[in-house]
């Protein structure tokens, strides 16, 4: 397979010869980038860079159409780059399964392309971690094309929805000109005590109950749950029943096991928590579960479905005999679930003290095991329950990816691409795709922003100083490179100024400490960004700074 004939004929020779020789960077080779990369090599561009850190996994495989199950666990990059030459031999791909904060991709390598693409994560799931993690790079790779003076053409879906816009320096708007949506927690308060949404009960069987039982308590930090508005007693309360759990979780792999665990959180701290009267003024009361009961109707259930062969389909909800027996019985194999992921956590344990089981939305015993949880804490509050479908979408932090849309938005980045190698900014525009609004539309498009002049980003002027990190020192910096006069072959920008690194703060006019250190002691390597702000507005201008990018020499 080769691109699509006579392409010349719809775009016109000069950018197709502009086309064949541009070279672009695509960051991240998930949903919208696979569809990107076949886009990109079927429209007749030839060399290509793709970079990103994740491999392959179970639940890609729907929507993301360069891999097959015999890839699963390999690189995104390179499997992406090897189906991809499929469709052009021909073309130059180079593929880095690599993150792209690492030193070695520094602004001279972004300065090496043409345009860069960005196809990373979108920007609405559930996971904090995963949207820190996704925001970060966004933000870093925003921050080096702007240094590097490279266009970048910024995308994101979230199922039906989807966009794409294009930045360029000094002509639009940043991707930190305007505030991110701060990433959803939860109180402690409302995970432990209160909860009143299928949600708070599915981050607390996956983000307290199955991290304290099977994973590292102490990464419970890593869950959506919040304490910033949890008061000290709030805290105090959840350690106790941290350690008692703690107690209960030495005895995993044991026969009494399950029912322990089933015993300490859905009766006992359940009629602890409903004695307190004054929490259920407004509100009903939770009601604890009795083992000895759902046991009996378990046994009742679980005959019916052997005599009827009834499957437990994905989308169905699950009875609360079914969810007491996924979580308790050692009778079925399918449904002894805490019984399994006992017997496994004690088996690794008894090689490694410190082994875990992390949870994975694809590791059926984990997903089984929140499930019920949920389901079982969603009947004691009065809850809506969830299938477990539902469950892995939420507890997976996905968003429910939809193949049409990635494929949508990638179509979109090859025709933004297109006029930003013909150099017709003027006419790109931000492309919304929309689904079931009041207008029958799938597109909107608005005009490109100018740059928001109170951005800490793109309002400041990057430099790149080469240098040998190893040999000079912050002195030499400060003297010979800050202090003196654009005419003297300085910046001009004197010794009344401040230097920050990763929000360190490493010189001042008032504090002078690390003048004789060399850059490499104060991890000032290739690559890295220091801030440098004037005491006096006037010489930039209020708010502004210079960023100094080191290049080792």
């Amino acid at each position: 397979m080769r691109p699509a004939p006579r392409l010349d004929l719809l775009f016109g020779p000069a950018l197709m010869r502009r086309v064949s020789t541009a070279r672009v960077l695509m960051v991240g080779a998930g949903g919208i980038g696979c569809e990107l990369l076949k886009n990109l090599v079927m429209s007749g561009f030839t060399r290509i860079d793709v970079i990103d850190l994740d491999t392959i996994d179970l639940s890609n495989l729907n929507r993301q159409f360069l891999f097959q199950k015999r890839h699963i666990k390999q690189s995104k990059a390179h499997v992406a780059r090897d189906s991809a030459l499929r469709f052009h031999p021909a073309a130059e791909i180079q593929s880095h399964h690599a993150n792209i904060k690492d030193e070695r991709f520094d602004v001279d390598w972004f300065r090496g392309f043409d345009l860069v693409t960005n196809a990373l994560d979108n920007l609405g799931k559930i996971d904090r971690l995963t949207d820190v993690c996704s925001v970060d790079a966004r933000r870093h790779v925003n921050r080096m094309c702007l240094a590097a003076n490279v266009p970048l053409i910024e995308s994101g879906t979230a199922g039906y929805l989807g966009q794409a816009t294009v930045i360029q320096q000094g002509s639009t708007e940043c991707f930190e000109c305007q505030p991110k949506p701060t990433p959803k927690t939860f109180p402690i308060c409302t995970i432990r005590s209160t909860p009143t949404a299928p949600i708070h009960c599915i981050v607390w069987a996956k983000s307290y109950l199955f991290t304290q039982l099977f994973d590292r308590p102490e990464d419970d930090e890593a869950a959506a749950i919040s304490s910033e508005k949890s008061d000290t007693a709030e805290l105090e309360s959840l350690r106790r029943e941290t350690e008692a759990l703690a107690r209960i979780r030495e005895a995993a792999g044991s026969a009494s096991y399950p029912r322990d665990v089933f015993t300490k959180v859905f009766r006992d701290d359940i009629v602890r928590l409903a004695s307190v009267e004054e929490m259920w003024q407004s509100r009903a009361a939770p009601v604890a579960l009795d083992f000895n009961t759902l046991q009996q109707g378990a046994e009742v259930a679980e005959a019916v479905a052997a005599a009827t062969n009834a499957p437990r389909l994905e989308q169905r909800v699950w009875s609360t005999a079914e969810c007491f027996r996924t979580f308790v019985s050692r009778q079925v194999r399918c449904f002894r679930i805490a019984s399994r992921l006992g017997e496994r956590i004690s088996t690794l344990r008894k090689e490694d003290a410190d082994a875990s089981i992390a949870f994975d939305k694809d590791d059926a015993d984990a997903l089984d095991f929140v499930t019920a949880a949920s389901n079982l804490r969603a009947q004691i509050f009065g809850i809506e329950q969830k299938s477990r479908f539902d469950v892995k979408a939420m507890a997976g932090s996905i968003i429910p990816a939809i193949a049409t849309t990635n494929a949508i938005i990638a179509g979109v980045i090859v025709m933004q691409a297109m006029r930003v190698l013909e150099r017709r900014l003027d006419e790109c525009k931000t492309i919304y795709l929309a689904h079931g609004g009041r207008r029958d539309r799938l597109f909107y498009s608005e005009q490109l922003s100018a740059p928001n002049p109170t951005c800490y980003v793109c309002r400041n002027v990057y430099v790149t100083l080469p240098a040998d990190t190893r040999r000079a020192t912050l002195r030499d910096l400060v003297h010979h490179i800050l202090a003196p006069s654009i005419n003297e072959g300085g910046l001009g920008l004197g010794t009344d100024v401040s230097l920050m690194e990763s929000g360190r703060m490493l010189y001042d006019a008032d504090w002078d400490d690390n003048l004789d250190r060399t850059l490499e002691s104060l991890g000032l390597t290739n690559g890295k960004m220091l801030t440098v702000a004037p005491e006096d507005d006037a010489i930039l201008g209020a708010g502004r700074a210079v960023i100094v990018i080191i290049a080792q020499r």
